[in-house]
């Protein structure tokens, strides 16, 4: 019997009734790591060494997982998906990791990502592009898109993540899963490789609201490595607490389909999809009322994201030179071989990204570009703050539509749909706890909506999402390998 497609609560308990033991999960994990390599690429190291470890009262010893890689974990090859870090074993673990040992979990893969982070596509990992297991020919998104495909799959019931811009919750959502990037600073940063540190969240990828609770729970906690990081330990994630009259909101200039004049089918059908969930929500006992917000404001999103994100990259990783660690580079001074090693290393994106952010940087430009932008970003988390005034969420739409199509080049925004695409970066501008949870198909392919609320409010943001989630079908999908 499997159990890898079951949800925490279940396995453990099939562990604790001695239905299952924890050898015959890893064998099961690993055998479908296996599979789904072979299918879409998930996965840059598949540690077929797990060792197996005892079961207790925690709910996540004996389960296996996979682990996004960009956390640091010890002994264990961490490349970031970069040819940069092709060979890194680092000598130190996560703390966010070391939380999940403490509580028992077994890691048994390493998932692909976009290159550090730094990506929406699931598609510039150094191993390869990593394919949607619901089509193929479709993107995961990115950059967690090993992380959602293998849970998607049925792999595990968790995997981490992290969330930049719409890192878990976009490919969480064209996966079929759910995806959650906490409050800022409730679980430590110490150990993942920096993109943007004022955009980071680390954060989880399950196929249930409670179990991204579970999850989350263990994952959290003040950290003396990370001045972000703040004490949660009188917070349970999982004390959902009543929805009724629960009082949410969504934006009309992002929802009405009369802003998209060439709309797809895809997003025709998707736009309809979220205002019968919105119908269904209402019937069930929400408050849930349009609002409008400047359409200026919510076009300088994509604009915002990519100067200050690029311009934090770009700092973050001026240690990566192949000297302190890495492949050498080559060359007869040290400049040179920086030149080599960063030239030969880096993809064409992650080059770009760090011209811009250094472009931004530069004295004569900084306050035009980088400033502005951090001013512009205070505005809009000032607008997101006036909603959590009067709403305890706000609910939106994930994307334009179902995945797209791996030809698709979703580097380039659609000056039509960007506004669709981007919003999720609000929640990393504001450090809001933000959950994404599937709500439908299209084309056979899974879609989803993203609920986010106000700082600490994370109980609110995740029952929210547990009621609704019981509405719908969609609780713990998995496309078997």
């Amino acid at each position: 019997m499997a159990y890898m497609d079951k949800s925490i609560m279940e396995i453990h308990e099939a562990l604790k009734n001695n239905k299952v033991t924890v050898k015959e999960l890893i064998n099961e994990s690993l055998e479908k790591s296996q599979k789904l390599q072979t299918k879409c690429n998930a996965f840059v190291t598949i540690l077929d060494d797990a060792k197996e470890r005892e079961v207790t009262d925690s709910l996540l010893s004996g389960i296996p997982y996979g682990i996004k890689d960009n956390y640091s974990t010890k002994g264990i090859l961490s490349t970031g998906s970069s040819n940069t870090l092709k060979n890194y074993v680092p000598f130190f673990t996560a703390t966010a990791i070391l939380n999940l040992e403490a509580s028992g979990a077994i890691p048994v893969n390493k998932t692909v990502m976009d290159e550090f982070g730094m990506g929406g596509t699931g598609t510039t990992g150094h191993t390869g592009i990593v394919k949607n297991p619901w089509d193929t020919t479709r993107m995961c998104a990115g950059s967690s898109a090993g992380s959602a495909c293998a849970v998607a799959s049925g792999v595990y019931p968790f995997a981490t993540g992290s969330d930049t811009g719409d890192s878990i919750r976009k490919p969480a959502a064209y996966c079929g899963v759910v995806g959650y990037k906490p409050t800022y600073g409730m679980i430590s940063r110490y150990g993942l490789f920096p993109f943007a540190s004022s955009l980071d969240h680390c954060g989880v990828i399950t196929r249930n609201v409670m179990d991204a609770a579970i999850v989350t729970n263990s994952m959290k906690g003040i950290d003396e490595n990370d001045m972000t990081s703040w004490d949660s330990s009188n917070i349970d994630l999982t004390k959902f607490v009543d929805t009724k009259n629960k009082k949410l909101c969504y934006i009309k200039e992002i929802c009405d389909i009369n802003n998209y004049p060439n709309a797809s089918n895809e997003l025709k059908a998707h736009l309809n999809n979220f205002m019968h969930v919105i119908d269904k929500c209402r019937d069930n006992g929400f408050i849930i009322e349009e609002v409008s917000i400047n359409q200026k404001l919510l076009n300088a999103i994509a604009s915002t994201y990519v100067v200050i994100s690029c311009a934090e990259a770009t700092s973050n990783m001026s240690n990566l030179t192949g000297i302190i660690f890495g492949p050498r580079g080559e060359g007869n001074n040290y400049i040179e071989m920086m030149k080599d090693y960063r030239t030969k290393g880096f993809s064409s994106l992650i080059k770009r990204r760090f011209v811009i952010g250094s472009y931004v940087l530069q004295a004569e430009n900084k306050d035009r570009y980088f400033y502005n932008s951090c001013r512009v970003r205070r505005l809009i988390v000032d607008e997101w703050k006036k909603l959590f005034k009067t709403y305890d969420a706000v609910i939106l739409p994930v994307g334009s539509g179902p995945a797209k199509k791996l030809d698709f080049n979703d580097d380039t925004l659609d000056n039509n749909t960007s506004v669709l695409e981007e919003h999720l970066q609000v929640a990393n501008f504001g450090g809001f706890p933000s959950i994404t949870i599937p709500d439908g198909f299209i084309n056979d392919l899974p879609v989803g909506l993203n609920i986010t609320g106000n700082c600490y409010d994370d109980i609110n943001v995740l029952s929210i999402a547990n009621k609704i989630e019981s509405l719908m079908p969609y609780k713990n999908q998995t496309k078997e390998v």
